[in-house]
């Protein structure tokens, strides 16, 4: 089946059902807090740019019901890009914890600032320009200028990989075959080119699953070798996995009379930057004897376990209490209010398991 999709490409190549996805759409769409629906969109009710920039941002590598709550936390308290890109940054970094990949928030509202102030606060309406700004690339981009503007480009995110994939019964791993994937998107868009692109996301969302793929109601099914191949499951098709690097460090808690912890920001650059964090090791590939920042009655709480994106890790935590500073940079925070701050989630782990 692969070699009969490769010799396809270009003018030959399948294209999907778009005046199906669009009929199913518009029966169908689900009902978003960032979304115009068909229906309004139909009776001239145009998208709003920044919110869907702001959720196209929060949903990579996130779930939709995760989003959701941090997209109405983040409108409700800067419900502008002006709003936003004269907040604080580190009011910003702290209503982003827990989401996880943490250089979007500093993305985020690096991009917001150089909107207001190079471009009045509006969003350019081409992919092309839009990824000349911070934090968007190729598929943000994209997914901005077709669901605002209606450019026609092709928006492929993971949902709309497993449609195609499956739909052309694709033997090899999307990650091998990204252009072949783009090209069959890229020569399906009509003219309503967001709701066209926002159709695909909700039929890999809802009906083209992961897990399953419940031919019975899918608008584009009729063509699907996926589906005539009797398994769609099958696709698509697993890329090996590459096993993550292990890495292993310790966590310094200090809790003093006041029932105060001591935090830290984490530098500037690299992983989880100017992030807050309790003072801790180095993060190695070996286990170590824990250095202590100064000597005393330090207990061992276990350990904790996170998974960042390119390694696994694993923490020692360690509690005491004490009034001394276990760094020179840092502040105590009220034990109540730490949750308040731009804590990771590894670092909430920590804090779990030394508080418990």
């Amino acid at each position: 089946m692969h070699e009969k999709i490769s010799k396809t490409r270009g003018k030959n190549a399948p294209t999907l059902d778009a005046e199906a996805m669009l009929d199913w759409y518009d029966r169908s769409a689900r009902t978003l807090p960032w979304r115009v629906g068909p229906q309004a969109r139909a009776e001239g009710v145009l998208p709003n740019p920044y919110f869907v920039w702001l959720s196209e941002i929060m949903l990579q590598q996130t779930t939709v019901p995760t989003v959701g709550k941090y997209f109405a936390a983040f409108t409700s308290t800067w419900s502008t890009i002006f709003d936003l890109a004269a907040a604080p940054r580190d009011d910003v970094l702290k209503a982003w914890a827990g989401l996880g990949y943490y250089a979007r928030a500093r993305n985020l509202h690096a991009c917001a600032q150089v909107l207001v102030d190079e471009h009045n606060g509006i969003f350019p309406a081409s992919a092309e320009e839009l990824q000349k700004l911070p934090g968007i690339g190729p598929y943000t981009s994209a997914a901005i200028a077709a669901i605002c503007f209606d450019e026609q480009v092709a928006v492929v995110d993971g949902n709309v990989d497993r449609v195609v994939a499956r739909y052309t019964a694709l033997e090899k791993s999307v990650r091998d075959e990204k252009p072949f994937v783009r090209d069959v998107v890229a020569r399906s868009v009509p003219k309503r080119a967001g709701d066209f692109a926002q159709s695909l996301m909700d039929l890999g969302a809802t009906i083209c699953a992961p897990k399953r793929a419940n031919c019975l109601i899918c608008p584009i099914a009729q063509n699907c070798a996926g589906r005539k191949s009797g398994a769609p499951e099958n696709y698509p098709v697993a890329a090996p996995k590459k096993p993550k690097p292990q890495r292993f460090g310790h966590a310094f808690v200090v809790q003093n009379k006041q029932g105060e912890i001591f935090l830290r920001q984490r530098p500037e650059k690299g992983l989880l930057a100017a992030m807050t964090e309790v003072p801790g090791s180095e993060w190695i590939g070996e286990r170590t004897e824990p250095e202590f920042p100064f000597v005393g009655d330090w207990h061992k709480r276990g350990t904790i376990d996170h998974v960042f994106t390119h390694f696994a890790l694993e923490v020692t935590v360690w509690f005491i209490q004490s009034d001394r500073p276990p760094a020179a940079e840092g502040w105590w925070q009220p034990r109540e209010t730490v949750e308040g701050e731009a804590l990771p989630t590894a670092f909430k782990k920590v804090l779990q398991k030394a508080l418990k």
